[in-house]
């Protein structure tokens, strides 16, 4: 895709090419700042995490009541299809993630003439559920975990507990593209296996949380957000610190640093050629901003605290400088 001559990509070509090939999830009508006094329709197109998407769709309402002049476009896609459909290519501003960007996949950016610029936007506890009925199971540890997603593992829950059922997991989990498969794979499996693939993988997480609740031995996992609005329907387990102390996912045991390994940094990185256009930098520094506020732990993550706020508010600043 061509950019105009002023460096930045026509945004009704990028627009038009991103709602046909993402399928939109969420688009808002945001309003744009005073400064931004072009008769065109600006507009600000965001892919990637389905486990940031409730994020940034929480931001997007907000700033639709301060800024009605710009169009906002939401959309799911998991953070490595994001990046490798969409950021990548020059057909988004934005793109979620619920990890850090690969090293392909700079590669990719950098030659389509993109450069990620990354900004932290909450912390997440990365969720393992089971059905309410699994009462045997409360708690597990991560090589537990690994007994049961690696390729080759498990089949039956007493394959790991000899007082488990003596009945076949039913797998749910991220699809290969999500930023939570990656994270999943890295820090439960690690480097000496392969992620199992006889499962029902999807990036919608709340397709996850239907499978869960219809089997009494089914298992997943996902971003802490899905849970926390399913309490009543679906079980979260908790993790053993290997010390023997069992850690239940919450936003204060993610925030205290104490549900390790599954608390992880969540992610948007914006593409520095196109933050020369006021309505995505007004988007991006709004973000940034509500990022540190009580919106983020109602939609089921942890804050940025003031001193990554003013971090990324820097990293904002320097790219400006260069684009200026």
């Amino acid at each position: 895709m061509s950019r105009d001559s002023s460096g930045r990509f026509p945004r009704s070509v990028s627009r038009r090419d991103f709602l046909a090939a993402a399928g939109v999830a969420g688009s808002l009508g945001l309003a744009g700042c005073a400064r931004v006094t072009s008769s065109e329709p600006k507009e600000v197109n965001i892919a990637g995490s389905s486990t940031v998407f409730p994020i940034a769709e929480a931001v997007a309402s907000d700033f639709v009541q301060e800024y009605p002049d710009i169009n906002v476009s939401v959309s799911q896609t998991g953070s490595g299809g994001g990046f490798s459909n969409f950021f990548c290519p020059g057909m988004t501003d934005l793109n979620n993630a619920s990890r850090p960007i690969a090293e392909g996949e700079q590669t990719q950016c950098s030659d389509n003439g993109i450069t990620p610029v990354e900004f932290t936007v909450g912390t997440d506890a990365l969720t393992v559920v089971v059905n309410p009925e699994a009462d045997w199971v409360d708690c597990v540890t991560i090589d537990e975990l690994r007994q049961i997603w690696r390729a080759d593992g498990a089949e039956r829950w007493s394959d790991v507990r000899d007082d488990w059922p003596d009945e076949p997991f039913e797998f749910y989990g991220a699809a290969t593209v999500s930023g939570t498969f990656d994270y999943f794979r890295e820090t439960v499996i690690g480097e000496d296996a392969n992620h199992r693939n006889d499962y029902s993988a999807t990036e919608k997480d709340r397709t996850i949380v239907r499978g869960v609740r219809g089997s009494p031995y089914a298992i997943g996992y996902f971003g802490f957000a899905y849970y926390s609005e399913n309490p009543d329907s679906i079980k979260a387990l908790a993790i053993d610190d290997g010390d023997g102390t069992c850690v239940e996912p919450t936003l204060e045991t993610a925030k205290a640093g104490e549900y390790q390994p599954l608390s992880r940094p969540l992610f948007t990185y914006a593409a520095k050629e196109t933050l020369a256009d006021p309505a995505v930098e007004q988007f991006v520094r709004y973000f940034i901003e509500k990022a540190a506020t009580d919106l983020v732990p109602q939609v089921g993550y942890v804050p940025i605290t003031e001193g990554e706020k003013r971090e990324n508010l820097d990293r904002l600043d320097a790219a400006l400088e260069d684009v200026a």
